[in-house]
């Protein structure tokens, strides 16, 4: 399955060490202003080699605009927008021919597909995600226009936990650090950490946060396409992802319904809001008109550089050494990619709700 979304429809394709990857949008409104110059910044977030701290792969990850946009504008019609490989050294996986590293796909691939595509991992890479940031940024774009933002940092690195809440946080502060941490203080910690790890070899994990403003009420399906259902599809499919959580999350589960239930009031405007938001912004799989907060975790890189035990196709018991360029932890740049996946969930109810009513005269 290579396409997400019902109204606004993406499908990726592409390999790590392919001649490139690409995406295809469907369903985009026409009229839309593209600023390429926004799609092209938002690739540079997530791109390789951008600083000390993550994989040194240089890739200037240039997008190309194939159709669907004319004169600035989209035209209604798909939207085909490609990134290519510049950078690509297979023969740093050539050991790896015939083994599998432990907690890479190698195994389950082959098992599946009876054939595997070993250099980088084909498109079990995490590179695949350049196409996804390509589609989240139209549709930010097209959010932009409904006042809808999301906002992902890095909330956490190992034992390092930024504990306040999102609403005490200085987002202007994500950019400014390699880490992408909201927390100034935190980041100059969160980094050296990750240095640290680094020249040891290994890898390590921790988790992003994110907050979704401006969404109105009404957005999401009463059963299966819960809008944080979609939520949790949408960020599960990024590579390394092992959990996800909205709202109270788990730690709702200890906590008494007097305390966890958000209570309905208005504004000085009128608006109905809630007093907490322990729901989310999400009740019964609707967006309720609230902050839409949610986490998700990430595990360390499988790829380490110490020797590794592991048994070939054969089953024969061998030995493995992470080689090539990886990130020592994924966080810094999953950020635009949690974005980027939260931002095409919102834009594709948005899309669909627009079709729920019937609005007469």
């Amino acid at each position: 399955m290579n396409t997400y979304g019902k109204q606004f429809r993406i499908t990726t394709f592409g390999e790590s060490h392919g001649v490139g990857l690409g995406v295809i949008i469907d369903g985009c409104p026409a009229g839309l202003e593209v600023d390429i110059d926004f799609i092209q910044a938002e690739l540079a977030r997530r791109r390789p080699g951008q600083s000390a701290i993550v994989t040194q792969r240089k890739e200037g990850d240039e997008v190309e605009i194939m159709s669907g946009i004319f004169e600035g504008k989209t035209t209604g019609t798909p939207i085909a927008m490609i990134i290519r490989n510049k950078d690509q050294r297979s023969r740093d996986y050539s050991h790896i021919v015939d083994k599998y590293r432990p907690s890479h796909a190698d195994f389950t691939y082959d098992q599946k597909y009876g054939f595997r595509d070993y250099r980088g991992g084909g498109r079990s890479s995490a590179r695949e995600t350049v196409a996804r940031v390509a589609a989240g940024a139209i549709a930010k774009q097209l959010l932009k226009l409904h006042g809808i933002r999301i906002t992902a940092w890095v909330q956490q690195v190992g034992d390092l936990i930024v504990s306040k809440p999102y609403q005490a946080l200085d987002f202007t502060q994500i950019e400014k650090n390699p880490v992408r941490c909201a927390d100034a203080a935190m980041a100059i910690e969160m980094e050296a950490l990750i240095r640290t790890v680094r020249k040891e070899g290994d890898t390590i994990g921790g988790c992003v946060g994110a907050v979704i403003q401006g969404v109105p009420a009404g957005l999401g399906e009463p059963v299966f396409d819960k809008l944080h259902a979609e939520l949790a599809k949408a960020m599960m499919s990024i590579n390394a992802a092992k959990g996800f959580e909205y709202g109270s999350g788990f730690s709702g589960a200890s906590m008494r319904g007097s305390v966890h239930n958000d209570r309905f009031v208005s504004d000085e405007t009128g608006k109905i809001i809630t007093e907490t938001n322990y729901s989310g912004g999400i009740q019964g799989g609707i967006s309720n008109g609230m902050d839409i907060d949610f986490r998700v975790a990430f595990k360390p890189v499988a790829t380490i550089i110490p020797d590794q035990d592991t048994v070939n196709q054969k089953g024969e018991p061998t030995s493995i050494k992470g080689k090539g360029r990886h990130d020592p932890c994924v966080l810094p740049r999953a950020v635009p990619i949690v974005e980027a996946m939260g931002a095409l969930v919102v834009v594709d109810f948005l899309l669909r709700r627009m079709s729920d009513r019937v609005e007469f005269g």
